[in-house]
């Protein structure tokens, strides 16, 4: 199933990127709650050597699906409910990479490292947003908690290494896309955030399911 599932989401990803482009709501409600939908289905589909890992990392696929609807529609509310769905869906993700990970002392690296670029991503930003300046803390906070779990379960080395590297380069890449999700928002409205921010995005949630699987 699984390249059938890719070759799917990647037809219905170059729809959405139309959608976006055009700025087409009808097309953007026929194309993005389908592809976020193959994602959950996914993770459905893989083994679950570590079914409690699982269970989080679905329940957070399932919030950024909540969030990718809200986040079809032009309103500072839905953008707002669809904040606090990925939001949860990082909290999700991070429970079960905590629970999961292993500490150990190069993790402090990463930590400052995320801590800089919280700091960063937060300065850019700060002159743009006005009343959403608690909300977008708060974010930076739990995603960059979140990348940071997904290095504990990188250190888990009796674990192998190929999903372990999925789990973290899916982190890194939905921070990223996070980014231009900001810079859409709060800087400049254009298309090139969508055009990268998207892929990138996807990229990332169906690396969190298919490592699932692998573990």
């Amino acid at each position: 199933m699984t390249p059938a599932v890719l070759f799917a989401a990647t037809l219905l990803l170059a729809l959405l990127l139309w959608a976006e482009k055009y700025d087409s709501t009808t097309w953007k409600l026929g194309s993005k709650p389908l592809i976020s939908a193959l994602f959950i289905l996914a993770a459905s589909l893989q083994a679950w050597p570590h079914p409690s890992l699982a269970h989080w990392v679905l329940a957070g696929l399932i919030f950024s699906w909540i969030g990718d609807v809200c986040l079809i529609f032009s309103s500072r509310k839905l953008f707002l409910a669809g904040l606090v769905a990925f939001l949860l869906g990082h909290v999700c993700y991070a429970a079960g990479f905590y629970a999961h990970g292993v500490f150990n002392s190069w993790m402090v690296a990463g930590w400052v490292v995320l801590l800089v670029a919280g700091v960063l991503v937060f300065r850019w930003l700060q002159p743009h947003l006005g009343s959403m300046t608690g909300p977008v803390i708060g974010y930076i906070v739990v995603i960059s908690v979140m990348v940071g779990g997904a290095l504990a379960v990188y250190a888990h080395a009796q674990w192998p290494q190929n999903p372990r590297c999925m789990m973290l380069t899916g982190a890194i890449l939905f921070y990223l896309s996070d980014i231009m999700v900001a810079r859409d928002q709060f800087v400049v409205s254009a298309f090139v955030n969508r055009l990268v921010g998207l892929p990138l995005y996807y990229a990332a949630q169906f690396l969190f399911a298919f490592a699932i699987g692998r573990l």
